[in-house]
């Protein structure tokens, strides 16, 4: 039904070819419910920001008086400040006075002076909150209230932003206003070496980006040495792009890893099977669920292939996992798109900015698979020695605040898994850009057509565009397209983002085309250059519609900055991916009933422009009910791996004796091991197996007998055992008669016991959560089955890491002089 697709009346509304204006068929259908749900909304908003607004104020009535301070006067507010949160004050009671002296530090070292929305802006940051401020309202300047005034705790303040070139740009342009006021600033990368980044990490602020803030958590908790730790407790983070790193890339896990044994040619063989399939025959690919599975046929094919009975008996796991990653790679995953091909490596492609993700690999064997396909070097299959999620990793801090230009369309997901809400700053200048409704093609050729005609219509008259893709292939098209019409333009995407600060600086002065995939998106400011706001600003042409709204919105964003003028339009067709994957015989049956067709048809409708709104709901409901899943599954590994890392860091931090961690290990292998060959009759009593425990775990053969085991209760058994335990532990102390050494040797002793199993455990929990979901078909919940199943494991490996130490305490040779 067409009314209740596009909510339109049912008039044959006939149309000769040409631009169709479906907005004349109105719906007047209302929606009281929703109604007062918005409603409540919009009051929550007003009452917030009035709130904000009388905050600012009071930060705004020290301006007079810190204006007249001198130079010395105003830096030494720092100081001054610094000595009443130590004598308890807080910094909710600080932070009138701190903003005034950072805003009127701002005006004399970067001539920059923030405004009242501004001041608002930092005071949800500084709550903990997430302030979404439009682009070009300056949330870098922002941000320095709320970091100025958290960095007078001491704690340390970190500054997250989504690139190295971000990061080091406003590292040295806001440290200049830091150290100005008496704050110290550092920046973190990832070519710094140990000592350069724990440097970094000492100062009042941090500059880094999020993968380096994740990679340098999980290596801290690797290292035997506590002098080898580079962070400090993780205290207050600002998260610039905060959805971009906290939605999009949450379900991306940071992982440390060590070589696997290598299986290159299964992969090679596998995927030479997946090139001899056909789509429909032998596989069917789910496009709205992105997976790929083998039809009846194919299943035969692949046992005639592989000689086997029953392709999914349990002895053909590894080659059933093989071609599962194979089938993707050669059916789903797209080159120029998923990833690129350079210097006979594999690269993937980040789908939300367009760049290339330098130093990633997709997990589970899919990377090599992919290498397969395209004729590259298989490199080897990694061991995960550290993992986290960037959701789990966020959490950790005691307060997290980010900001973006868009996050409403997240609001639930922001409260529900980080408890900030998100708040809508305004804008100092009205916005006045003219968003136009899409433009509905039938096929992507008469799209592209009419988008290469936009543009020349645009150029004739010097107005600089902005041109956005969502793949690196369909940039090179139109960039091939424009020089077929001698066009001069650049090209913004994943080959070539070193220029990007050249290009983006460029890209609003008059008669430039610039043609970016998402990646232009992200922490760019376009300035309009000389006549250009009299002939309309920045036009913004959007190529296809993301996925995420998001995406979208802030390609919109780039246009229309601090009220300049500016316009943004999207070419649609219904070959489009989102199109097809969602809703496309809907939009096909719509145009038939209203008899549009021919190649040069075109709906211009806002109501086409709801729909594709409502199919990127689906999306984005489906995208949060996956990350939702992903965390409460990785919330198990989160609960384990902070037991080891606390466990971990007790040890490294200690400077005494670890005798009490050590001998209730000892204790518990004993307990064990004793009760198992101790049950029932004393007669059925296994005594041989306890000799051989003894003498391959606990002693040397000449110290302990069959005889002294006979006799004797469990009890008394376990007595002795750990009496056998006390006397070695007295004779290594001799032996290392520097309280110093005993204590490295006990810490050396129990990391690399922990570190072998917890590195196998992170295997064997990735293996579990591969296997788990098939569970579901015998009825059970797969959640709760992974949860029991990982609490058995970790229970397993809790065991294992106590006999290991036990064993390799009690067994080892002490060399005199140990060194490190």
């Amino acid at each position: 039904m067409v009314a209740a697709l596009f909510g339109v009346g049912s008039t044959n509304y006939r149309c000769k070819p040409g631009v169709v204006d479906a907005d004349l068929l109105k719906c007047t259908e209302g929606n009281s419910h929703m109604a007062n749900i918005l409603k409540r909304w919009v009051e929550s908003d007003r009452r917030t920001l009035r709130r904000l607004s009388k905050l600012a104020d009071e930060v705004g009535a020290y301006a007079d008086e810190y204006a007249k301070l001198s130079d010395a006067d105003l830096q030494a507010k720092t100081p001054e400040l610094k000595q009443r949160y130590q004598d308890g004050e807080t910094l909710d009671d600080l932070l009138p006075e701190a903003f005034a002296a950072v805003r009127e530090g701002a005006k004399r070292v970067l001539g920059l002076y923030p405004f009242h929305v501004q001041i608002m802006g930092g005071i949800v940051l500084h709550e903990g909150n997430i302030a979404e401020m439009k682009t070009g309202e300056g949330k870098t300047l922002t941000a320095t209230m709320p970091v100025y005034l958290n960095a007078l705790a001491g704690e340390g303040v970190h500054v997250v932003t989504v690139n190295e070139y971000l990061s080091a740009r406003d590292a040295t342009e806001m440290g200049e206003l830091y150290n100005w006021m008496g704050l110290s600033v550092g920046l973190n990368s990832a070519e710094k070496s140990p000592e350069e980044k724990r440097e970094a990490y000492k100062a009042d602020i941090t500059y880094s980006t999020n993968g380096e803030i994740g990679f340098d958590y999980l290596r801290d908790n690797m290292v035997v040495y506590k002098e080898d730790m580079v962070q400090r407790p993780l205290n207050f983070a600002i998260v610039d792009e905060v959805d971009s790193i906290l939605i999009d890339e949450a379900r991306t896990p940071l992982i440390i890893s060590g070589q696997s044994e290598g299986t290159s040619a299964l992969y090679k063989r596998v995927d030479r099977f997946a090139k001899t399939l056909h789509e429909k025959e032998d596989f069917k690919i789910d496009l709205e669920s992105k997976t790929v599975a083998l039809t009846d046929v194919g299943i035969e094919k692949a046992e005639k292939y592989f000689n086997l009975k029953n392709l999914y008996d349990t002895d053909n796991t590894a080659l059933t996992h093989h071609m599962d990653q194979a089938l993707r790679a050669n059916f789903i995953m797209l080159r120029d798109k998923d990833y690129v091909v350079q210097d006979g490596e594999v690269l993937i492609v980040d789908s939300f900015t367009g760049r290339v993700m330098e130093g990633r690999r997709y997990s589970d064997g899919l990377h090599q698979a992919i290498e397969a396909k395209e004729g590259v070097e298989i490199q080897e299959e990694t061991k995960t020695m550290a993992n986290i999620t960037y959701q789990n990793l966020f959490r950790m801090y005691k307060k997290l605040a980010g900001m973006t230009g868009t996050a409403k369309t997240e609001v639930e997901e922001f409260r529900e898994i980080y408890n900030m809400d998100v708040i809508s700053v305004p804008t100092n200048k009205p916005v006045v850009r003219v968003d136009e409704p899409d433009l509905l093609y039938p096929t992507l050729e008469s799209k592209f057509d009419a988008v290469v005609n936009e543009i020349k219509m645009l150029h004739e008259k010097g107005q600089p565009m902005l041109i956005g893709t969502v793949a690196v292939e369909t940039s090179e098209y139109i960039s091939q397209r424009l020089d077929d019409e001698n066009i001069p333009h650049v090209v913004l995407n994943a080959k070539n983002h070193a220029k990007e600060a050249d290009i983006i600086q460029n890209a609003g002065q008059r008669g430039a085309v610039t043609i970016a995939t998402n990646m232009a998106g992200r922490g760019t400011d376009i300035k309009l250059g000389p006549g250009v706001v009299e002939i309309g600003g920045l036009a913004v042409i959007g190529t296809e519609r993301h996925e995420s709204r998001r995406i979208d919105n802030q390609l919109r964003g780039r246009s229309g900055r601090q009220g300049d003028p500016g316009m943004t339009q999207f070419y649609l067709s219904l070959e489009d991916d989102l199109m097809r994957r969602f809703g496309s015989e809907r939009v096909k049956n719509f145009l038939e009933r209203m008899n549009v067709d021919g190649e040069d048809a075109v709906i211009r409708s806002r109501m086409i422009t709801k729909q594709v709104e409502s199919a990127q709901k689906r999306v984005e409901g489906n995208n949060y009910d996956s990350r939702k899943n992903v965390l409460q599954y990785d919330d198990v590994m989160r609960q384990q791996r902070d037991v080891i890392y606390g466990e971990r860091n007790q040890v490294i931090n200690q400077d005494k004796s670890l005798k009490w961690v050590l001998m209730p290990m000892i204790q518990r292998t004993v307990d064990r091991v004793v009760n198992l060959h101790t049950q029932g009759d004393q007669s059925d009593w296994d005594l041989d197996t306890l000799l051989d425990f003894g003498i391959s775990a606990m002693v040397s053969p000449e110290k302990i007998s069959l005889d002294a085991l006979k006799g004797k209760s469990a009890d008394e058994i376990k007595a002795y055992f750990m009496g056998l335990a006390e006397d070695v532990y007295n004779e290594k102390q001799k032996q290392l008669y520097d309280p110093a050494q005993m204590l490295e040797f006990e810490k050396v002793v129990l990391l690399r016991c922990v570190d072998s199993h917890w590195t196998d455990h992170i295997d064997t929990m990735d293996q579990l959560r591969q296997s788990i979901g098939l569970r579901g078909y015998g009825q059970l919940n797969p959640l709760v089955e992974y949860q029991q199943e990982g609490f058995r494991m970790f229970g397993e490996m809790i065991s294992d890491i106590d006999y290991d130490a036990t064993r390799l305490f009690m067994k080892s040779e002490i060399r005199q002089n140990i060194t490190r």
